[in-house]
């Protein structure tokens, strides 16, 4: 199968079910395992994926207060910290709790910022975070760049 280009991804994004395995791992403990996802996808971003809450640690997660923040397509995000003993994960989960109505069978699932965690794997491929702290895109050898966020192309920053 030839990898999916992200500059053909649609502008405003689309939401698609997933049945890919993914298995993410946070402070030593699995904090998700499922074959149920939710992927974004839009121009020039790698795939971010949304988690059942079913499928979730809850017991890792810790909603917090603070700065909200708001996606143009989506709505406002509210945030958890992901915690285990005396170890935090600031602000590193979010969910949107009564998103837009293109995005509405997203509401209360949970997308997570890659590069702080342990390890993502998408079907028993270890993920490479999107760089840049503020995007959550997962990046595997499904998806082909360039990516936003990627300081080899600063037009896309």
């Amino acid at each position: 199968m030839a990898p999916e280009r992200v500059c053909d991804y649609p502008r405003p994004p689309r939401l698609e079910p997933s049945d890919e395995h993914i298995r993410v791992v946070a402070l030593g403990k699995t904090l998700v395992e499922t074959n149920r996802s939710l992927r974004v996808l839009e121009t020039f971003h790698p795939p971010t994926y949304y988690l059942p809450p079913d499928a979730m640690c809850r017991e890792m997660l810790k909603a917090v207060g603070g700065r909200p923040s708001f996606c143009e397509w989506k709505g406002v995000a509210s945030y958890f910290n992901v915690v285990v003993g005396d170890r935090t994960l600031e602000r590193a989960v979010w969910t949107y709790l009564s998103p837009s109505e293109r995005f509405r069978d997203m509401a209360g699932w949970f997308a997570l910022y890659p590069q702080r965690m342990d390890g993502c794997w998408v079907n028993d491929e270890l993920v490479t975070p999107q760089q840049g702290g503020f995007y959550g895109g997962w990046i595997t050898s499904r998806v082909e760049g360039p990516f936003k966020g990627d300081p080899d192309h600063p037009e896309l920053i």
